[in-house]
């Protein structure tokens, strides 16, 4: 009886020294580090903000379509009779919701590259402008972080003037990925859309648009810098009818998120990606970033690169209704200079070699 109660008594012993020893060891094991804590919280902010991008929209569509055919139809009925409603407001400044620019994950996602807005000149809040953003890249980072998001201070430092940004008009046409958008500010790039900012909502709007567009995109590679800008004059136009500003600013780094596999001009590959782009209005990237778990591993997300988007000097703009072609010739051929000499004059202080060039097409 003895041997019994004393062998009891030694379990007992040993199972509170085992629980003791793991209760040390929990209590003692580091924890994530602050450093460890806000790079997962940058992950997981670039994560939503691609996602979003990529996803929101399609699946968004065929989530309304599969409720057709079920009990939840009036759903997508509802939904559908509020874009014909509404359809229209995209056109016409959109439904920007300022708590969205303050949202806390914008600062997440600025820190992750980290993102940068540098202003060179003031932009008077009496004047409108337009704001060339240059260059495409692969998603737009350094635009949507800067005239979209508060949290590279745009506001702050360029008092009284709104942000927008322009992008396909199809995008609007994606059940509930339009709402995401217009609450942010972005606006179809469309002359309806444009006229509306620079004429009819008053002054200090800033309309940002990237020039070059989804056929820029398929130049996007680190250490190249190509521009398609040559024939683009559209924006000069909408500048001189409403007398608004031209605005040079150049995203340094934002080509280098992405590797990009180009496909050499003349190959059935880049037929194929122009022949979808006249289609569909966006060009298909063939292109790849880090994983989610590592940098070293390729995945869908930005490498951490750093982005600095410089604000340039505008370019004063009379307010001719009908311009004539020279005209229009004549300012943007300042454009292109001012915009030639913002990229000089700040290419090295960025991450750029003094021999590399702007090659503009």
């Amino acid at each position: 009886m003895k041997t019994i109660i004393a062998a009891y008594s030694q379990n007992r012993s040993g199972s509170r020294a085992s629980l003791h020893a793991a209760l040390r060891t929990l209590l003692t094991a580091p924890w994530p580090s602050q450093r460890h804590l806000r790079s997962c919280l940058q992950l997981l902010a670039v994560l939503q903000w691609v996602l979003s991008f990529l996803l929101l929209g399609v699946v968004s569509l065929l989530l309304l379509i599969y409720l057709v055919f079920t009990s939840f139809w009036p759903i997508s009925a509802l939904y559908l009779a509020w874009v014909i409603f509404d359809w229209d407001t995209p056109e016409k400044g959109g439904r920007r919701l300022p708590c969205l620019r303050r949202w806390s994950v914008w600062k997440h996602f600025r820190d992750y590259f980290p993102v940068q807005l540098v202003k060179t000149h003031d932009l008077s809040p009496s004047h409108n402008y337009i704001i060339g953003s240059h260059p495409h890249g692969i998603l737009c980072v350094g635009a949507f972080c800067n005239f979209i998001t508060g949290s590279t201070g745009f506001l702050e430092k360029f008092p009284g003037i709104r942000p927008f940004l322009t992008t396909l008009a199809g995008n609007f046409r994606l059940p509930l990925f339009r709402e995401y958008l217009m609450s942010g500010g972005l606006c179809p790039v469309t002359r309806q859309a444009i006229g509306y900012l620079l004429s009819k909502n008053g002054t200090g709007n800033a309309v940002a648009i990237v020039i070059g567009g989804a056929s820029e995109s398929l130049s996007c590679q680190p250490g190249v810098t190509t521009l398609i800008l040559k024939n683009r004059k559209g924006f000069v136009r909408m500048a001189l009818e409403h007398g608004a500003h031209l605005v040079p600013s150049f995203s340094f780094g934002e080509n280098d998120l992405f590797r990009q596999v180009v496909f050499e001009e003349g190959s059935w590959m880049r037929s194929i990606q122009k022949r979808i782009q006249k289609m569909m209005g966006f060009a298909p990237c063939v292109f790849y970033g880090r994983g989610l778990l590592s940098v070293r591993s390729r995945g869908f997300l930005p490498y951490p690169k750093p982005i600095t988007t410089v604000v340039g000097e505008p370019v004063t703009v009379p307010k001719i209704a009908e311009p004539s072609r020279e005209t229009v010739d004549l300012y943007h051929e300042m454009y292109v200079r001012s915009l030639l000499k913002l990229f000089n004059e700040n290419k090295t202080k960025y991450g750029m070699l003094e021999t590399d060039e702007l090659r503009i097409v």
